[in-house]
């Protein structure tokens, strides 16, 4: 059953019993907070509080690929699309945002910032270290446009309740973290 809520988003359950949000922005930067806000209340309604980690952890990638898309992905006049799908075990979250522009692809490898005051190139450095996956590919329906998506692996039993086991995500490669997250 799916769930329509117009204008332009829709939630529902896909093949396999996976649960997906799907809505469409302005390319704007209201647009852009509008979609992150959006998918923190998702994530909540699913069963990871607005305070959990994975709550946290999802909104900052969803924050930052918005934030593209409306940054170097924006043609004026045109949306951006986010997607959010969590896997019937609840043991990965994919995240795809979904923007007009094909000429202007990010870079296959993002670097750490080498300076840590600088306003702008940290943000798909960060998706990196918080993503299992990511991947750009062309947008699907033929139109013009790129799809980026970020795959966030959760770690160990998913209940989405604070300090739950599953309320832990590990960068790829380190074992699951039982602290509070670095740099706080």
């Amino acid at each position: 059953m799916t769930t329509e809520i117009p204008p332009f988003g829709k939630t529902g359950h896909t093949s396999g019993s996976e649960v997906q949000f799907a809505m469409t922005f302005t390319s704007t930067p209201r647009g852009a907070r509008l979609a992150r806000r959006l998918a923190s209340h998702r994530l909540d309604a699913w069963g990871f509080p607005y305070d959990s980690e994975v709550n946290e952890t999802l909104t900052l990638v969803v924050a930052e690929l918005a934030a593209n898309a409306v940054t170097h992905g924006r043609v004026p006049g045109r949306d951006f699309r986010l997607s959010l799908t969590l896997t019937a075990t609840r043991d990965r979250v994919r995240v795809e945002v979904t923007d007009t522009r094909d000429d202007r692809l990010p870079p296959a490898r993002p670097c750490a910032p080498g300076n840590p005051e600088a306003e702008a190139g940290r943000g798909l450095w960060l998706v990196t270290c918080l993503a299992s996956r990511l991947s750009v590919e062309p947008r699907k329906g033929g139109g013009p446009g790129k799809t980026v998506r970020a795959e966030v692996d959760l770690r160990g039993d998913v209940h989405g309740t604070e300090g739950a086991p599953g309320d832990r995500i590990s960068p790829p490669g380190e074992a699951p973290r039982t602290g509070p997250p670095r740099g706080q």
